[in-house]
């Protein structure tokens, strides 16, 4: 057996090399005999004021579990020093007094005659604050599935952001219907008198931040509000809560209407970085999901106490809708994509006559009975007439509010024929980032069917190009397979993949494991109107959208797989920049 060679380590000179945050530690005095440039960094110390300082010196007194920090090192440093290697969480306080939340690895040196140990210490404190935001994102989806209070959702949603970054204040002002007034709703760490007189407060173009971010429908950054004329009228109010910068963006509907703004504020000056505005984008997407949805329901409940009303104003935006077919008939035939305009009008008006004219009849039966109660009233109304009529307008209700509901749904999904990609923002983004974020709305679709998502997407892969269609044509194939491949209560799983191809080419595919498609219906799954699924809540429109926006928008091509009882696979080919502007002629 050859003799292994002896060899001389320079441990200071390997400590320096490290990627990793390296200290080697006397255990016998607790202090730091050497360090590397990554950990001074992570302490925010110089090596030399690191030097000769005890390890535990640079926690704080407790750790998250209560344990003093003294005595965690104390126990690891003894089962590191029985023969083991020890892994252990701990935090640690930055020299400018934030909080570094950190995993540990303790290795003993066999040194003769010196008790030393590596340890080696990564910072996780991002890694942590993401997993806190990913896991309270899903809780405030759940809380607007369930209805919870607005109030609770959004100061839910306040305290999540604040979490996210050290001395951040949040809230959420809504903009009432004469969309000139302003309403304090959510701001559970700002001073409450200060929220109160911010109350009736009016938009304008000087309005402080949130009042100017609300009228000019755009982000205002005021990084010190003394000095910026937005706040001039407010800066005494502010002056004595002792805020000095305020960042605020508007919650939107729709891109011409705002339904609020969400804020944050700062007690120092101080202008927004990436990590800042990635926040003020979740926020304001959570809260314009929880406004939205109670306003839907205030508006529901409206309609219902206004039957005769509901079906007036319903079918006269219905009208409308169906008059703009004619405008939209002209954008159509340019891009080429509808060789049969007669069938497009024809389906859409057949599919709305149905949910309009069991409306119509609904209300006017609901009209005659009225009349009849009327005489009744007039003669001496017997309970149980009264009863008779509760009972036939609570079938009425459910009659008019299903069919306007399904009249509504064929109307939105007809307007997103005319695809505009002049309405959809260009950006560079991570393709990971977006089908994490996309796979958050996608599982809550699912509901409580045993249908799994698995997401497989080659690291590093980027787009220039349009997120908001592409997530569209995503959540449409999703949705395809959702409501063609499982049938009933079958299992199954929804895979999503992406990866590069020769050239700037990348691949996307959605597959599924389900009941497939006959051969001799793949040829019709993206014309308009087309449907396996009629009468079932299919509107034929929805891969038919999705094909316009990925050869005219996105600038590529889809394709399509199936074998009937094996699958489905709808793979999306998309260069990594999408083209110029397209036009859709």
């Amino acid at each position: 057996m050859t003799a292994r060679p002896a060899l001389q380590v320079d441990y200071h000179l390997m400590l320096a090399g490290s990627p990793d945050s390296v200290v080697l530690l006397d255990v016998d005095s607790g202090t730091l005999l050497d360090v590397n440039a990554s950990a001074a960094q992570l302490f925010g110390l110089s090596e030399d004021a690191l030097y000769g300082k005890p390890l535990v010196a640079l926690c704080p007194s407790l750790q998250p579990g209560g344990q003093p920090s003294a005595s965690l090192f104390a126990t690891a440093l003894k089962d590191v020093g029985d023969g083991g290697i020890r892994t252990f969480k701990a935090n640690f306080v930055h020299a400018r007094g934030h909080t570094v939340a950190c995993d540990i690895r303790m290795v003993p040196l066999p040194v003769p005659g010196r008790r030393l140990m590596h340890v080696r210490i990564v910072d996780v404190t991002q890694r942590n604050l993401d997993d806190m935001l990913r896991i309270g994102q899903g809780r405030l989806l759940e809380m607007v599935a369930r209805g919870a209070p607005l109030v609770d959702t959004l100061d839910n949603l306040m305290h999540l952001i604040e979490n996210q970054s050290d001395g951040v204040l949040c809230s959420v002002l809504l903009l009432d219907d004469d969309g000139r007034s302003v309403r304090p709703v959510s701001g559970p760490s700002l001073p409450p008198a200060y929220m109160a007189a911010l109350d009736g407060l009016q938009i304008g173009p000087g309005a402080g931040s949130c009042g100017t971010a609300m009228y000019l429908k755009e982000t205002v950054i005021v990084s010190d509000i003394q000095h910026d004329p937005l706040w001039a009228p407010y800066r005494q109010l502010v002056a004595q809560y002792g805020l000095r910068a305020c960042w605020s963006t508007p919650i939107y509907l729709d891109k011409d209407h705002v339904l609020g703004s969400f804020a944050m504020y700062y007690r120092e000056v101080r202008s927004p970085n990436a990590d800042d505005m990635r926040l003020i984008s979740v926020a304001t997407h959570l809260a314009g999901i929880a406004i939205e949805r109670t306003r839907r329901e205030r508006e529901l409940a409206q309609h219902r106490e206004h039957l005769e009303e509901l079906v007036a104003a319903r079918t006269a935006e219905l009208s409308t809708a169906l008059d703009t077919l004619s405008l939209t008939q002209e954008e159509l035939v340019r891009r080429d994509k509808l060789a049969a305009l007669g069938t497009l009008v024809a389906g859409v008006a057949h599919e709305l006559n149905t949910p309009i004219g069991n409306s119509l009849v609904v209300a006017t039966t609901m009209a005659e009975h009225a009349r009849e109660l009327e005489t009744q009233v007039a003669q001496g109304l017997r309970r149980s007439s009264l009863e008779s009529f509760l009972e036939r307008a609570h079938e009425a209700n459910d009659i008019l509010v299903r069919n306007l509901h399904r009249a509504a749904a064929l109307v939105a999904s007809f307007k997103q024929l005319a695809v505009d990609h002049t309405a959809s923002q260009r950006r560079i983004f991570s393709l990971s980032d977006l089908l994490d974020e996309l796979a958050l709305t996608l599982r809550i679709s699912i509901g409580a069917r045993p249908i799994a998502i698995a997401l497989a997407v080659e690291p590093g892969l980027q787009m220039d190009s349009y997120a908001g269609p592409l997530a569209q044509v995503l959540s449409k194939l999703f949705d395809n397979c959702l409501v063609h491949a499982y049938e009933g209560n079958a299992a199954g799983t929804i895979r999503i993949s992406a990866a590069r191809r020769a050239g700037d080419l990348l691949a996307i595919e959605v597959a599924d494991d389900g009941a497939g498609i006959p051969a001799d219906l793949t040829a019709r799954v993206y014309d308009p109107f087309f449907t396996t699924k009629l009468g079932s809540g299919g509107s034929g429109l929805g891969l038919h959208v999705a094909h316009n926006i990925v050869t005219g928008v996105l600038g590529g091509r889809i394709e399509l797989h199936s074998e009937a009882g094996a699958g489905t696979r709808f793979t999306l080919l998309l260069p990594g920049v999408a083209p110029g502007f397209v036009t859709l002629a």
